[in-house]
């Protein structure tokens, strides 16, 4: 089959792919939030349509989310270090802790139904739901960063949970900093780094361990897919500056607290396809 017969084979998923990279991109720009907590629940519930099973689905979206990260990260980085916003302080205490973490985290993934990672994203985004809708704009509860065992206890988790779920380890790192009175900025531009510290080891992990399910859609390697890679990817580049345009001109809060809404609902209903 040349290059033309598949596109007109699949025209169906790849415009729906498509589609992701525009929405998360602009999402990711316009509100500042990660493309994993986007990407992973769109191509969980995409995969179904084209008849894979729940499980694989789950599976294939999490490492294929992860992947997307690695060079959507390394441009964030760039942006974000410019400003002087990437606490390499931080990192240098966080890094070894979160790699252990993601590797510990995406090992698990190639091991485990793919069923108790739609439960764990689920709960993670409810609860990020939850916290964008009821914590924005409230003060820190505590005045500091907690000692060295306490934040190898937060920068672990991090990386384990964040590699679990396939997102970038914004969507936890930001509010858990956040919570502990760090600069907003700050905790949004380091994120970025620790976003690449999660991705690329947690898809290289996933890309060689990982073992291709039977029913896995077209173009999956281990258990990421290529060719959600490369029709994510570009436009999540690409649509991530008009989103932060966007997000200038509009009311930045009344728009997160709409995703809230809409992450919530994503949220519960994918805990709802577990349960009922």
């Amino acid at each position: 089959m040349n290059i033309i017969e598949f596109i007109i084979n699949n025209i169906s998923p790849l415009v729906a792919l498509i589609t992701t990279g525009i929405f998360a991109g602009i999402l990711a720009g316009l509100l500042g939030v990660g493309g994993g907590i986007v990407i992973v629940p769109v191509l969980f519930f995409l995969f179904q349509r084209f008849g894979v099973s729940a499980e694989t689905a789950m599976l294939v979206a999490t490492a294929t989310s992860l992947a997307t990260i690695v060079p959507t990260s390394i441009s964030s980085i760039r942006s974000h270090n410019q400003k002087g916003n990437v606490d390499f302080k931080l990192l240098k205490r966080w890094a070894a802790f979160i790699l252990l973490g993601v590797l510990a985290g995406s090992w698990l993934v190639t091991r485990i139904d793919g069923t108790i990672l739609t439960l764990l994203f689920g709960v993670i985004a409810t609860l990020s739901a939850l916290n964008m809708l009821l914590r924005t704009g409230k003060p820190a509860l505590y005045q500091q960063l907690p000692n060295a065992k306490g934040q190898t206890v937060m920068s672990t988790s991090v990386g384990f949970f964040s590699a679990m779920v396939g997102i970038g380890g914004g969507t936890l790192s930001v509010p858990l900093l956040t919570l502990y009175n760090y600069p907003t900025h700050k905790a949004v531009g380091t994120a970025a780094a620790i976003g690449l510290i999660i991705s690329l080891p947690g898809a290289l992990t996933m890309l060689i361990l990982g073992s291709t399910p039977n029913d896995a859609p077209v173009g999956t390697f281990g258990l990421i897919n290529l060719i959600g890679f490369i029709c994510i990817v570009p436009l999540t580049v690409l649509f991530a500056p008009i989103g932060a345009s966007l997000g200038a001109k509009l009311d930045a809060v009344k728009l997160k607290k709409i995703f809230a809404l809409v992450l919530l609902l994503t949220g519960l209903r994918m805990l709802a396809q577990l349960f009922l």
